[in-house]
């Protein structure tokens, strides 16, 4: 039997309790995911992908996930996809506006890559209010970022905006 791997993508500008909240459930659930960091610059990241991929493995490792395997990418998913040899996406939705863009996602990756599919797993009810936009806000405008991203985050985040 082969292992079921699959890719949860995304910016991770920055790694939420609400990115870690799925990622701790789709291990459950495949035998290894690749928490694939994008670099993509469209974005005006607060963090550069070699930062964000630093800030992913350090906060995967205090939660001790043991198939689990950070990288980040610059390509289309589905060309990092086809390199990885994995045909499954993980992509976490936490209200309607999320399912109708991941929707189209799914659609243009699928197209792009007839063998990829794309799983989505509900935000849990204690993060599904978490966006790493108003993670960035809340910093910018100087409130607590308590129970959104860890201490280690929370800090590295206030020394970008100082």
């Amino acid at each position: 039997m082969s292992d079921k791997i699959a890719i949860y993508p995304g910016t991770f500008d920055p790694l939420t309790f609400g990115h870690l909240d799925i990622l701790e459930r789709a291990c459950i659930l495949f035998d290894k995911i690749i928490l694939a960091i994008a670099d993509n610059s469209k974005k005006s990241p607060l963090f550069t992908a070699t930062e964000r991929v630093a800030i992913a493995k350090a906060e995967v490792k205090k939660i001790q996930i043991p198939n689990l395997e950070v990288m980040s990418f610059n390509t289309l998913l589905v060309d990092f996809a086809k390199t990885q040899k994995v045909k499954i996406i993980i992509r976490g939705i936490r209200a309607v506006s999320d399912f109708e863009y991941e929707f189209q996602m799914a659609y243009i990756n699928k197209k792009l890559f007839p063998e990829l599919e794309t799983i989505f797993l509900p935000a849990s009810e204690k993060s599904h209010f978490i966006s790493a936009t108003l993670v960035k806000e809340v910093a910018k405008l100087g409130g607590d970022l308590t129970g959104l991203v860890s201490e280690s985050v929370a800090e590295q985040i206030k020394n970008k905006f100082n």
